[in-house]
């Protein structure tokens, strides 16, 4: 289903010894300020903390959170000094704003209803108060021009600007998990009732009902769901629970454990880890992005710039010990600048009804 802009997300022993990884990226846009260097990252936990409470006191009376560069606190829009005091009592700090949710949410309709084109994508970037459009390498310059007409009539919401590359979904054939010929990455190991899996791309687990740790090996585990397009997420489970820590791998001989999930936040740092180009590190740019693939759209992704490829599909988005993600796609990577997309993972964990642990 189409989200508004207020929606907000260790493998086997097997898997790794298969050099299996996990992953996220997005780029820049022609009117929005220059990315300044990360602030100093703040807890991961004490911020998804702070942001779900401030959510949870204002609703749509904020038009969208971001993490402040600069500073490193927790920024929260707003459109009215009443707000403003439910953001000061909760610990952040508010930002008056021109637009509101539901103007913002209008934008998003009108890009829905008159501009959704293949290799285009948008999302809320609450720095710029705007929805942020990109244009990969395949859009036409009609399509351009009709890009730009539709922005135009909005008042300045909506900002559009060309990428290079194409929006894909990044499967490959290489090593790492196989199914149908194809390799993607795993993202998180989850529970359910004392059961394991793990979560990877929907594109994935589409491909293909068995998994495998390499080319042409044994299965490790089957599928048990998968949801793409629309949503970007399967479910595995795993045939042999043996050595399924809840850790992901930093492509170092050492891991990263993951202790709970949440919802990024525009301007915080993060790290994907994938198959292809292990781990990678980048900034969340914008949040409840749509992503039109040419087989069929996303809602509700976020944009990052870290750097991906093909094979890092299904592969972990997460800052320090918190799930954050599950890897989607790109339009590419230039140098350290990337461009990927990540399925929120809590979406994935509620779908399913399991957990990280």
């Amino acid at each position: 289903m189409r989200r508004t802009t207020r929606a907000r997300t260790g493998l086997s022993a097997l898997l790794v010894a298969a050099s299996l990884g996990l992953g996220a990226t997005p780029a820049g846009a022609s009117d929005a300020p220059l990315a300044p260097a990360p602030a100093p990252a703040p807890d991961a936990a004490a911020l998804h903390a702070l942001d779900a409470a401030v959510e949870r006191a204002l609703g749509d009376d904020s038009a969208g959170t971001y993490v402040d560069a600069e500073t490193g606190e927790l920024v929260v829009t707003v459109t009215t000094e009443a707000a403003a005091a439910k953001v000061r009592a909760a610990g952040a700090t508010p930002r008056h704003v021109r637009r509101d949710a539901a103007r913002l949410d209008a934008a998003v309709a009108a890009l829905e209803a008159r501009a959704k084109i293949a290799g285009t994508s948008w999302g809320l970037d609450p720095r710029t108060n705007q929805i942020a459009v990109e244009a990969d390498s395949s859009v036409s310059a009609r399509d351009m021009a009709r890009l730009h007409k539709v922005a135009a009539s909005l008042d300045g919401a909506v900002r559009v600007t060309r990428v290079p590359g194409v929006f894909t979904r990044e499967v490959a054939g290489g090593d790492a998990i196989y199914g149908g010929g194809s390799r993607c990455s795993a993202a998180f190991n989850v529970t359910k009732n004392g059961v394991r899996y793990f979560l990877t791309a929907g594109h994935c687990t589409n491909i293909s009902s068995t998994w495998a740790a390499t080319s042409g090996g044994a299965s490790v585990g089957v599928r048990e769901g998968t949801s793409f397009p629309t949503n970007d997420y399967g479910l595995v489970r795993y045939t042999d629970t043996a050595n399924t820590p809840g850790s992901v791998t930093l492509h170092n001989g050492s891991f990263q454990d993951i202790a709970s999930a949440a919802d990024a936040v525009v301007g915080q740092s993060l790290k994907k880890s994938g198959s292809t180009t292990k781990v990678t590190s980048g900034t969340v740019t914008a949040v409840n992005v749509t992503v039109n693939y040419s087989d069929g759209p996303v809602y509700g992704m976020v944009r990052t710039t870290a750097c991906s490829a093909g094979g890092d599909s299904g592969g972990a988005h997460f800052a320090g010990s918190v799930a954050l993600g599950i890897h989607s796609g790109s339009s590419g990577c230039t140098g350290t600048n990337g461009s990927a997309i990540h399925q929120p993972v809590r979406e994935a964990l509620a779908a399913y009804g399991v957990n990280v642990y």
